[in-house]
């Protein structure tokens, strides 16, 4: 620790660490990344749309012909000679204002631009990437990446130009009637010169984040200055703790024996965190009106205003006494002092009824008035020196705020005291302060996505907590419901679901590119497309009948059919897996059937099918590959296969996390299976219908996959096009994609090649089969999924 004389006068001396000189700014971080991530989408969008490019650039060639010569001429001399000078002026201006190390980072940016332009250029010239090659350069003899360019707009960047609108204003200006000369003069092509913009800046930034900046954070003596302006009499000051966001804050005492806490918003704090609260905003459904990137101006307002706002409403919070901005890089909130002892800091046994009803009160009079505290944790609940309760940290709070955060902070505050005093006392105490409707209120809310980073992590030691505390509540309000409320947009699962169907699309276009769809449907032959088709309507009834032999009470016939109709709908958004068993269980609830019991006969059809699957794939491998041995032999590929499935189960139930994942998804599908095949097979003919039905399905879908080459003239051994189906389903069903949509193709297609078919023969069959199988299916799919809805049967 150091001590800095703050005041000459007034003797008072700020205790606290010398600040560093120089720092890694997150927001120039945060510039790195998102101009990189734009460098890479325009190179990405140039190389997708190059014919539309290539006419741009033309249209732009053509218009600078029709400039006049002499103007062409003045343009080029002054950009040439204009991209040197200004950045040599702001140099010499920036040394006069004895700012010359501004001017050595720029220069450092500038050499690291240099030499990185020169080695992606040589890269690119000797590469394997004549793509990029050809849209850089035009396919002529000319740079890729301007070097000088490059260097002008890092050295740019660096030395910060962008904050001198003046100095901004001109260096672009002449930026842009270089690359106008250059362009003219065929040195540039519009790609060309849009990446070697981007690649400047991002060396730019990257060169900022590297070396650091000056700080200029200001440091005690001037948050003592500031403290004179509002009229406080500081005599001594120390630096303390920072708070959850980083923020400083000093302990300061005056001159008439109180204390001031004073907390400093530096400028170069506002986007730290960004990332969680850009994700957080993303994914998660709020009603909060708080920006991500929050200005130091706005900041300062919002926590203020929250401030006074829990002044207003009574709740015992610490006072703010005063505000104050400390330059253009800083501002103050100045607190009254209090001595207080973080929840977090009193142990268990000491947290008496009592002190929980007080918590309790404290946040109700906080949404008496529509105030949200936005962090009811352990840190943010004070006691004072009599034991009462205090609210801290009121910038994470929220105003005027709407019912889903008001019913956040009593989740989160619920979740909070369980940890501590367990879930009956919690939920007890609650209920007798702010009543059983408000807790009934906040239980959809009882979420591990909704609560707090620290409380979310003291969760991952008693798992069982929040269904605890819905089970006490439930005690309290019989009548409440205990549906959750869809807080995320999305999960993590859908962003995996959305890069398989991104790469399912690109297999299935590069398919479709080497096939003429047109030419498909036009040459194949009729009768056995026919034939095809009536043995895709067949797997549907085989589905109905699979599905009624499960489920011992009475199912019609057609009705359930038309389920699976609806079924094949919404394979269009969900995995092949997924959408179907969601569908049937609905279904069977619908038909009054206990939700357990839906699930189990659900679970014991997909049991058998996938006990049929495994046995036919065996059967037909073995069948094929010792009657075919010469031309296809399965029957090695087969223990291949086989052997990589093994280590890839063991891989999966020797690491711990995913054995328990996965037992746990096989225990709540499976848990009442055995109980209902027991009650199936007290009736022969429900066990013959479900064995039929299953065993329809496959052959069904068999015979259209054989019809399908043979539509057009391809000839297989009925039992290899089993072989290749049956593999190929039991990847589309494991495939997170809509429908197995890509994985199906990929196998189905690869399967049929390697058992003897040409290329482009088995890639039409694939198409065809996939088209009356799982494309066409969805209009009628729609239909009997609106009729259904229509008629309360889903």
């Amino acid at each position: 620790m150091a001590e800095a004389r703050a005041d000459a006068d007034a003797d008072v001396y700020v205790v606290e660490p010398l600040l560093p000189q120089r720092l890694r700014r997150p927001s120039d971080l945060l510039r790195f990344f998102s101009t990189l991530i734009v460098l890479a989408a325009v190179i990405l969008l140039a190389l997708v749309a190059k014919q539309t490019l290539n006419g741009l650039e033309a249209d732009v060639k053509e218009g600078t012909t029709l400039v006049p010569d002499l103007l062409s001429r003045i343009a080029t001399f002054l950009g040439g000679a204009a991209v040197l000078i200004v950045p040599v002026a702001f140099a010499v201006e920036r040394v006069f204002h004895r700012d010359g190390l501004r001017v050595a980072e720029g220069l450092i940016a500038a050499i690291v631009g240099m030499v990185v332009s020169f080695l992606l250029g040589q890269w690119l010239v000797t590469g394997s990437v004549e793509d990029l090659r050809m849209l850089l350069t035009g396919g002529r003899s000319i740079e890729p990446l301007n070097t000088l360019l490059t260097s002008v707009i890092a050295y740019a960047t660096a030395v910060r130009i962008s904050r001198r609108p003046t100095w901004r204003a001109l260096m672009w200006t002449v930026i842009a009637l270089d690359i106008f000369a250059l362009f003219s003069g065929r040195q540039i092509t519009l790609p060309g010169a849009a990446v070697t913009v981007l690649v400047g800046m991002v060396i730019g930034y990257g060169t900022l984040y590297g070396v650091g900046s000056p700080n200029t954070r200001p440091p005690g003596n001037a948050v003592i200055a500031s403290l004179r302006k509002l009229s406080f009499a500081p005599v001594s000051a120390r630096r303390i703790e920072d708070d959850h966001q980083g923020s400083r804050r000093y302990a300061i005492g005056l001159s008439d024996g109180s204390s001031l806490d004073v907390t400093v918003l530096d400028r170069d704090r506002q986007v730290a965190g960004l990332p969680y609260r850009l994700w957080r905003r993303f994914r998660l459904h709020s009603e909060t009106r708080r920006r991500a990137i929050r200005s130091l101006r706005a900041e300062l307002e919002r926590e203020a205003l929250m401030a006074y706002a829990a002044q207003a409403a009574g709740a015992s919070t610490p006072r703010l006494l005063g505000t104050s901005e400390i330059g253009t890089e800083a501002a103050l909130l100045a607190y009254e002092h209090l001595e207080t002892t973080p929840l977090d800091e009193v142990p268990d046994s000491e947290i008496d009824d009592d002190l929980v009803a007080q918590i309790w009160e404290q946040v109700e009079l906080l949404q008496i008035q529509r105030l949200a505290h936005r962090r009811l944790t352990g840190d943010g609940i004070h006691l004072d020196g009599a034991g009462r309760v205090v609210l801290t940290d009121a910038r994470s709070g929220e105003i005027a705020a709407g019912d889903l955060l008001l019913r956040l902070d009593v989740a989160q505050l619920l979740t909070y005291l369980a940890l501590r005093v367990g879930a009956e006392r919690s939920v007890r105490i609650a209920a007798a302060v702010i009543g059983p409707d408000a807790l009934a209120a906040a239980m959809p809310l009882l979420q591990r996505i909704a609560l707090t980073r620290e409380t979310r992590s003291a969760l991952s030691k008693d798992k069982q907590l929040l269904p605890r505390l819905r089970e006490e509540i439930v005690a309290l309000k019989p009548q409440a419901k205990v549906e959750e409320v869809r807080l995320e947009r999305f999960r993590p699962r859908t962003l995996v679901t959305i890069i398989a169907s991104t790469l399912a699309a690109y297999i299935l276009l590069s398919q479709l590119s080497r096939v003429n769809v047109g030419q498909v449907i036009t040459t194949a032959n009729w009768a056995w497309s026919g034939l095809a088709l009536l043995a895709s309507f067949i797997s549907f009834v085989g589905a109905a009948l699979m599905l009624r032999g499960f489920v011992p009470e009475p199912l019609p016939l057609w009705r359930t059919v038309l389920v699976q109709f609806a079924s094949s709908f919404v394979k269009l958004v969900a995995p092949a897996a997924v959408g179907g068993v969601a569908i049937n269980t609905r279904y069977l609830q619908k038909r009054g059937i206990s939700p357990a019991l839906a699930v189990a006969s659900v679970g014991a059809s997909q049991l058998v099918m996938m006990i049929f699957h495994i046995t036919l794939l065996l059967l037909f491998a073995y069948i094929t590959g010792s009657s075919t041995a010469t031309s296809f032999t399965p029957s090695r590929g087969l223990v291949v296969v086989m052997l990589a499935v093994a280590v890839l189960v063991v891989a999966l139930l020797g690491v711990p996390p995913l054995r328990r994942i996965i037992t746990g998804r096989m225990r709540s599908l499976f848990s009442n299976v055995l109980p209902r095949l027991l009650d199936v097979l007290q009736s022969p003919r429900k066990v013959i219908e479900g064995c039929a039905g299953t065993l329809m399905i496959t052959l069904a879908f068999v015979g259209c996959l054989d019809a399908c080459v043979a539509a057009f003239g391809g000839s297989l051994d009925f039992t290899a096009v089993a072989v290749v189906y049956l593999t190929a389903n039991a990847i589309g069903s494991a495939a997170p994609t809509p429908g197995g949509l890509g994985a199906v193709e990929a196998s189905l297609t690869l399967g049929l090649t390697v058992a003897g078919l040409p290329a482009e023969l088995a890639t039409s069959a694939v198409l065809l089969f996939r088209l009356l199988t799982f494309w066409l299916p969805v209009l009628p799919g729609w239909a009997s999924f609106t009729y259904l809805q229509r008629h309360e049967a889903l």
